[in-house]
């Protein structure tokens, strides 16, 4: 076969091709590459503002101790049933007393104060009290005559109570419960407490201050002045 022929049957293979719509296969579609998986985004704790007080609640002023200390019925050294609120009116000292101490001696100060001052409208009330050294050990009737044979005294005097520890007589309690510098267990015998003709105790003195000491009257006076 010539040249001339195999270009001929070359040309009507490829017309052949065309007519019946011959393709290359098609390439399958690349795979798009698997991206990493990424990790959501760390999530920060909350942090929630610091809770603040209502208005309301920060303008409430901080409850305050009741200070009337003369709504008690107590005995007296005789063991008869006294309301104390029968003094109200008065300008009262209240003192925890005791016939073996060494301040023992303050008797004789507080029966002067009270003589020169009871028609003004001072009383004077002590209250016995074995807390300390085992200072008062004795009866209401030995503490009685005790007090009258060896200091003369007339204020009233009630009978023995617990002026602090798990027995504390609820008046000590209500003392000890005023805000400084009133309030607080007595350190010692012979604690005064000074109580206006409302009944509101109002001052406290310790145990070193004399019944002539010059504060202590000067208190007093003030509050007997004022009718």
């Amino acid at each position: 076969m010539n040249n001339a022929k195999l270009a001929v049957l070359g040309l009507i293979a490829a017309v052949a091709l065309g007519a019946v719509g011959f393709t290359q296969p098609a390439q399958p579609a690349a795979k798009p590459q698997d991206k990493p998986a990424t990790q959501p985004p760390e999530k920060k704790p909350e942090i929630k503002p610091e809770a603040k007080p209502s208005d309301k609640q920060a303008d409430q002023p901080a409850e305050k101790a009741d200070p009337y200390v003369l709504g008690f019925k107590m005995k007296d050294i005789d063991g008869n049933e006294k309301n104390l609120e029968d003094y109200k009116g008065s300008v009262i000292l209240m003192v925890n007393v005791a016939s073996k101490c060494g301040y023992t001696s303050q008797y004789k100060g507080l029966e002067k104060l009270y003589q020169d001052k009871k028609d003004k409208g001072l009383v004077i009330i002590g209250f016995p009290a074995n807390n300390f050294g085992n200072q008062e050990p004795g009866t209401e009737a030995d503490i009685k005559k005790f007090c009258a044979s060896e200091y003369s005294v007339t204020f009233p005097m009630f009978s023995k109570i617990s002026v602090k520890g798990d027995d504390q007589h609820p008046l000590y309690k209500k003392l000890a419960a005023q805000p400084a510098p009133v309030g607080g267990d007595p350190k010692w015998n012979f604690t005064k407490f000074l109580v206006d003709r409302s009944g509101n105790v109002v001052a406290r003195f310790d145990t070193r201050t004399s019944p002539s000491d010059t504060e202590l009257n000067r208190q007093i006076d003030d509050l007997l002045a004022k009718k």
